[in-house]
């Protein structure tokens, strides 16, 4: 039997391609997502940050950045709103949100692993998107666990246990896809 390679951020930073580190273990992500995919996540990062336009001076809504938990682990959410973290190569501390908007390869990672991750990392709110469903699943931390907060297709949400206040309004979110559909 052949023992399973663990790595630490060290050799992480070498690899080429894109790659996350969980608890050690290198774990390649998808083919570039799917248009779709692209759209939804860059759609929410429009409305974070319209929302915290002007309003705000501390917090940054970003995509596809690395976040550092410690040394061997290493995730890359879809969309986080950070506060107060230094614009450095990586985030160190927990963001206010993360979205991951979820695809068939990566749905039970995002289900389960990452999500017993953010929850352990305390992240206040964690949403995970269904874009071929046009809903997003919001669960906001209450003592040491996430509780689910709803189903959302068409409604807003106001992200009130956040450094800034922030709102995603789902109708938006879905909207040009609902048309073609």
């Amino acid at each position: 039997m052949e023992a399973i390679d663990y790595y630490t951020y060290d050799d992480y930073k070498l690899w080429e391609g894109d790659w996350e580190l969980i608890d050690g273990v290198a774990v390649a992500m998808s083919p570039a997502p799917m248009i779709k995919h692209q759209a939804i996540a860059a759609n929410i990062i429009y409305e974070l940050k319209k929302s915290l336009d002007d309003l705000c001076k501390d917090c940054l809504v970003v995509g596809e950045a690395d976040w550092k938990i410690n040394d061997v682990t290493v995730l890359r959410p879809d969309v986080v709103l950070i506060c107060d973290e230094p614009h450095d190569k990586y985030m160190t501390k927990a963001p206010q949100i993360v979205v991951e908007v979820l695809s068939p390869s990566t749905a039970r990672r995002d289900e389960k692993f990452k999500f017993e991750i953010y929850q352990e990392e305390r992240v206040p709110y964690y949403v995970m998107v269904y874009p071929d469903d046009f809903k997003a699943k919001i669960y906001k931390l209450d003592g040491n666990e996430y509780r689910k907060e709803g189903d959302f297709t068409n409604e807003s949400y106001i992200f009130e246990q956040t450094h800034c206040r922030a709102d995603i309004d789902f109708e938006r979110i879905f909207r040009q896809f609902r048309e073609k559909r």
